[in-house]
Parts: C-alpha cells; structure tokens; sequence
C-alpha cells in the first residue's frame, strides 16, 4: 500500500485539518513515526456536533425509508471488504497487531455493517388495546446525535460496532476515534461516502480525550453516549453527560476468569487460552486474564500453559501475515511497561513466573506471552486488568469456590467454564456475575450475541439485536376515538 504521511478528520462530508495541529502515529514494531494525523479542538468537535444535529433535523437521513438506509449500511461493510487489504496493511502498522489479525477486524467491522443494515427494516412499533374507545400505538425514532469514544484495541471494529446500529436507525454519528491508532478509521468516512450517506450523518474526528473527548461528551447538542475504556475515564464520561440528562453506553472492561473443572477437554481449553489471552496480545476488553484451575488437573494445565506460550512466536505485525501461533506488539511502550510493573508486583507478592514476563531485546514495545502461577485473590493482578499477555493462574479445589473466586472482582464483563458435565455448566451460567457466560469455547458467540457488563465492566448492551435500543426513543401516542 502507499500511506499518506498526514490524514485528515472527516466533518460534514469533508476532510479537513484540525484546530489543535497534528499528532504524530507510531509503529509499535519499531517506535517509528509512520504519519501524521489532523489534532480536533473543542471547536472542531462542536463543528462535527452541529453538522450531525442539521442532518438529524433535516431528515435527509433519518427519514429515509428504513429499507434505503439499510443498504446504505450494508454498502459501507461492502466497500470494507473491498478495501480489506490496504486497510488491513495500514492497521497493522499503527497497532502493531499481525497483519493477519488486522484482516479479522476489517471482516469482523464489515460484518457489523452486513448485520445492522439487514436490522434496519425490523424496527416496529406495536399496538396497545385500551377498548373500544382508544386506538394506542408505539413508535420508535432516533435518539438524534449519537457522540462515540473509541477505545485504542479494536479502532475500526469497534467504531463499525456502534455506528452501524447507530446509523441503521437512522441517528447521525460522531465519533472520536483513538490517539495511538487513529488511521484506519479514516476508510470508514470514506466507505460512508462511497455508500451516499448526506453530510453529516457520520463525522469522524481524532482528538485528545482530555479535549476532545471532554468536549464531546459534555456537548448539550449530543443525545447519547457510547464510551469504550477504563473505569475511571467511563465514570468522567458518563458525569459529564450526566449534566445534560444524556443516556450512556459504558463499556469498561473486565477481569475475566475461565473455570476449568477436571473433566473438561484440556485440548479444547488450550484452544481457547491461544485466542482468550494471547490474540492482539492480550489487548481485549473481555480477554481470558484469569484461570481458576480445579486442584485436581492444576499441573497438566501449567504444563500445557507453558507449553503454549512459549509456542508463540513474537515480533513485527506487518511481518506476520498468515493466520498461525504468533503475536504482535502491544500499542504503546506505556502500556507494555505498565503490564511489566503488574507482572513484576506479582511475583513480589508471591506468584510464580512458569514463562515470560519481559520485554524483547528489539525495538518496538514487545512483551513475552505470560503465565503467571499461584495467583490469589489478594494479589493486585487478581483484580487489576493488564490488558496485555499476561494469563493469571489461580487453584480452587471445587466448583463452588471456583465460582466464588471468579465472582470476586469488582468487574463482570464475561467468565466461563469448561467442563463436561451440563449441570455443573447451567450452575456457573446461573451464579457467574456477567453479562456473559462461555461455556467450553471462549469468546464463543458472533454479532449477533447481545454484550456488556455488571458492576464496574459498565451499563448498556452493545451487539444483537439488543443494541438498536441504545439509539432509539419509544414514543406512545394515543387517540380517543369519537
């Protein structure tokens, strides 16, 4: 692919630059300035807030007949595909993620878009029956401007996963995309172009969160909010919004466990700990970090553990192109080293290092895949998210306390159980605090599978059909019959 040294953000079906400058994008393989990106300001933001509220109130997209905007949306996945080299190249290099993973998340975000779009038409309202004298019916319309903060691990899938329900329901989008990876998301404007979506029906700006991300989620002319990241951005978020009585979407992560009981498949375990901890090197909001390991198979597991990451080959994405046992970069050298501190307090406290646990004598911010042993629940990394490869192992002695100890976070995004017996399975589905249960495949599931947490992992739904809820107002109306 040929890159452009500086892209712009993309407001009112223009690209233009940014009042705040440019910002520089790395390559996490090498440390090396690979482009420039246009910097919003708080002006900029509002700009992007107004073009969506006129096209909102205009009706030029949200009163098209669903049908229209469904394929809309669906031609926008379609232009993806298209592209899904050139993105894909362009998206390793800024992330740092195989290039072969990058290739998953341009079918993954088209995937979005295919699914939504088909959703569009299935939005109905329904009657009430108040007697003879009454005719009731609901309605559903577009919340109106919907504002998007866009978290750094998945930027294309991500940013596709809540403008296509957004989009499919007819609301006009802003959206902020993240400061480390911020480039790819520039095809998604050029894929709403390429389908005919008016001005300003999707805006997609790159900001500092601080600023930009501030501003827009404090904007009086923004109807709702969806935030992916931490907690203690969620929370700033969601009070900001809260100030203009506007509804949020908060997906803050978790600090998930897997229970393996002593009849599960441990091939079939191994299996999932390769995509649970390791894929995009652990940088995954609902990534496997925890293991609660029956006392009964505990040293099989540690040896199949270690076995397993010290399988994985790491270094460069882009480098990496076929689907295989490898790893990229983690994003930033902040957050690698971050992650060491975590493993370095770990073992402090008394966990065991089986593997890994160091950064690669090599440029570019590489971290081992890393098996951690005899974690316990008052350990900080017990509870902490690393968000990098770093898998913690932590023994129960039955299902009762495995569940306990899964359940002992504040977090609750999703767990899981591999086992063979199905009562033993329904029982953790029952008592396992999250809004999802995988039962012996992690990240089973698809689009179609409503996701989002408990306690502090958030509140709202994102994927399944549960998402067109986010971006839609029930409107009741009523008439006396004469």
């Amino acid at each position: 692919m040929t890159m452009q040294s500086y892209y712009q953000n993309y407001i009112n079906g223009q690209f233009v630059d940014g009042g705040a400058g440019r910002l520089e994008v790395d390559d996490p393989s090498d440390g090396s300035i690979i482009a420039e990106v246009a910097l919003a300001d708080k002006a900029d933001i509002d700009k992007a807030v107004q073009a969506a509220k006129s096209c909102h109130q205009e009706g030029s997209f949200a009163g098209l007949r669903p049908v229209i905007r469904g394929r809309m949306v669906r031609a926008m996945g379609e232009y993806l595909l298209e592209h899904c080299a050139e993105i894909s190249e362009l998206l390793s290099r800024e992330s740092g993620k195989p290039y072969w993973e990058a290739v998953i998340e341009i079918e993954g975000a088209a995937r979005y878009f295919e699914y939504y779009g088909n959703q569009a038409e299935t939005v109905e309202g329904r009657s009430i029956p108040l007697g003879s004298s009454y005719y009731d019916f609901t309605t559903y319309e577009p919340i109106g401007v919907s504002g998007q903060i866009i978290p750094w691990n998945y930027p294309v899938e991500m940013t596709a996963r809540g403008i296509a329900a957004a989009l499919a329901t007819g609301n006009a989008c802003v959206v902020k995309t993240p400061e480390l990876d911020p480039l790819a998301a520039t095809y998604l404007a050029k894929a709403g172009e390429a389908a005919g979506l008016p001005k300003g029906a999707l805006n997609i700006l790159c900001g500092m969160g601080a600023e930009a991300g501030s501003a827009l989620s404090s904007h009086p002319d923004v109807n709702q909010i969806v935030f992916t990241g931490s907690v203690e951005t969620g929370i700033r978020v969601a009070t900001a919004a809260a100030q203009n009585v506007v509804p949020c979407v908060l997906e803050l992560g978790g600090k998930s466990a897997a229970i393996v009981m002593p009849d599960a498949d441990l091939n079939n375990v191994i299996d999932s700990v390769r995509w649970g901890i390791f894929f995009n090197a652990g940088q995954v909001c609902s990534a496997m970090s925890r293991m609660i390991v029956h006392r009964d198979v505990h040293d099989e597991m540690i040896s199949r553990l270690e076995g397993l990451a010290t399988s994985l080959s790491v270094g460069p994405g882009i480098e990496r192109r076929e689907f295989g046992a490898n790893m990229g970069a983690m994003v930033s050298e902040k957050q690698r080293d971050r992650a060491i501190g975590l493993i370095q307090g770990a073992v402090s406290e008394g966990a065991r290092l089986i593997t890994g646990g160091h950064k690669l004598n090599r440029p570019g911010w590489f971290l081992e895949p890393t098996i951690l042993d005899g974690v316990t629940t008052d350990m900080t990394i017990a509870t902490e998210e690393v968000f990098g490869p770093v898998l913690s192992v932590l023994t129960a002695n039955d299902e009762k306390e495995a569940v306990e100890i899964a359940n002992s976070t504040p977090y609750g995004l999703v767990n899981g159980i591999f086992t063979s017996d199905i009562d033993a399975a329904n029982r953790a589905a029952r008592d396992l605090r999250s809004g999802q249960v995988f039962i012996n495949e992690w990240f089973a599931g698809g689009v179609e599978t409503p996701f989002g947490g408990y306690g502090k992992s958030g509140y709202g739904r994102e994927k399944g059909r549960e998402a067109l809820w986010n971006y839609l107002q029930t409107k009741n109306i009523a008439t006396r019959i004469g």
